[in-house]
């Protein structure tokens, strides 16, 4: 019997791959807007490709792109895509449609909820606070504060063990097949892939992990009651 579900966070409870795009465009044309002077397809190329090799929480991203660029450093240009980049980020960050009353009907069940995501803890909670979807959840295992990132079987473990619970006894829902998926199954865990964002065409050698598909966030619902009787191979739509 299923007694905790472990979210992930990005796009799966946290509409974050369009707000992503549309704070790295912004933070562009701001410094554009206040002198650097590179046209905007040039500099929005250096820092994907900036992002990809450092990632997304690397915290010098604009520093980096002037070097890269070229230009000598400028704290003023720094400064209007840090501006543009959180004021976007706080002005259209959204839940995923449906999290809030699903997770409101998860603990009417009787449900215990936990949340395993990767990330900057700060960046991490900001967007759970921001939310103001904190109360839901007993434990939020973030990885760059315990050391561990998804795929990697101790992070689900740990989130296993601040729960004191089974694997046998645990769901983990998210976006991602090989992080959230492949990793879940690896330890034990029941998984639901939920369809969802920029990567729900990707890393679809991993689909064989996933014991339940869904492509809105309340069929969760649907999933758990199948999971509770007999038919552990439906499709929830």
């Amino acid at each position: 019997m299923i007694k905790v579900i472990f979210f992930d966070l990005d796009d799966t409870l946290a509409d974050t791959s369009r707000l992503a795009e549309m704070a790295r465009r912004n933070a562009i044309e701001n410094m554009i807007r206040h002198g650097m002077p590179v046209d905007f397809d040039t500099a929005y190329k250096e820092l994907l490709e900036l992002i990809k090799e450092y990632g997304s929480n690397f915290p010098h991203h604009f520093d980096y792109l002037l070097r890269r660029l070229d230009l000598p450093y400028n704290p003023k240009w720094v400064a209007a895509g840090v501006i543009a980049y959180h004021n976007t980020k706080f002005a259209y960050l959204r839940e995923v449609p449906g999290v809030k009353r699903t997770l409101i009907k998860l603990r009417e069940l009787g449900y215990r909820l936990g949340i395993i995501t990767d990330g900057n803890p700060i960046k991490q909670w900001e967007k759970i606070l921001r939310l103001e979807i904190d109360d839901f959840f007993e434990h939020v295992i973030i990885s760059d504060f315990e050391g561990v990132k998804k795929p990697h079987p101790k992070i689900f473990r740990k989130a296993l063990k601040a729960f004191n619970i089974r694997a046998d006894e645990a769901l983990m829902v998210g976006d991602r097949l090989y992080s959230d998926i492949y990793g879940a199954k690896q330890v034990g865990m029941k998984t639901v892939w939920f369809r969802y964002g920029k990567r729900a065409e990707a890393e679809l050698e991993y689909k064989e992990y996933a014991d339940y598909t869904i492509d809105k966030f309340p069929d969760l619902l649907e999933v758990l009651k199948s999971e509770n009787g007999s038919d552990k191979e439906v499709h929830a739509r």
